[in-house]
């Protein structure tokens, strides 16, 4: 939803992150329009120097009906189940499905490797919207995204080259720099 702002946990792990990530030889951050992606975007673009672009690409998915209701409410929803059990075709009322999620995300991130090359680039995100990213190269249905994690704050690793990728980490703890 718009207006949500990072908690003061949010904001010290926004903090970590970039302490974690400064070291790296990143040449471009791209966040979400959400203000609380770019709220962690923006200590990292600071310790590098750099200015978060803001990429609709990366946008939070729109679930149309549902925006701003409660996990209580909502899982009175019939099509609620559906949406959690089959990501790859469940609708959500009004808003986006998966798929297109997907093929948005995806054509930024194609986008990104031919204006980029050989560049790292980070791109902050909201967990959906990353794990979505990270099923295709997987090579996962997503029906199964519920499969893995992305947490708020952590870090996957993407190795796109040529007409591939490698996934080289997936939800790394705030800090840690392991791949």
């Amino acid at each position: 939803m718009p207006g949500v702002a990072l908690s003061d946990t949010g904001q010290e792990q926004a903090r970590v992150l970039a302490e974690g990530i400064a070291g790296l030889p990143v040449r471009a951050v791209f966040t979400s329009p959400v203000q609380r992606a770019q709220e962690t975007a923006a200590p990292l673009a600071a310790r590098l120097g750099l200015t978060p672009q803001v990429e609709p690409g990366l946008d939070e998915i729109d679930v149309g009906a549902w925006t701003g209701a409660s996990f209580d409410a909502l899982h009175a929803q019939p099509g609620w189940r559906a949406w959690n059990r089959f990501r790859g075709f469940a609708p959500t009322p009004g808003g986006e499905t998966m798929v297109a999620v997907q093929a948005r995300a995806l054509a930024l991130v194609g986008r990104l490797c031919r204006d980029w090359p050989d560049a790292e680039l980070v791109l902050v995100s909201h967990s959906d919207v990353l794990k979505a990213v990270l099923m295709q190269f997987l090579g996962m249905p997503l029906d199964l995204m519920h499969r893995i994690e992305v947490a708020p704050a952590s870090r996957s690793v993407l190795d796109v080259f040529d007409e591939d990728a490698r996934v080289e980490a997936i939800n790394l703890p705030v800090g840690c720099l392991q791949v």
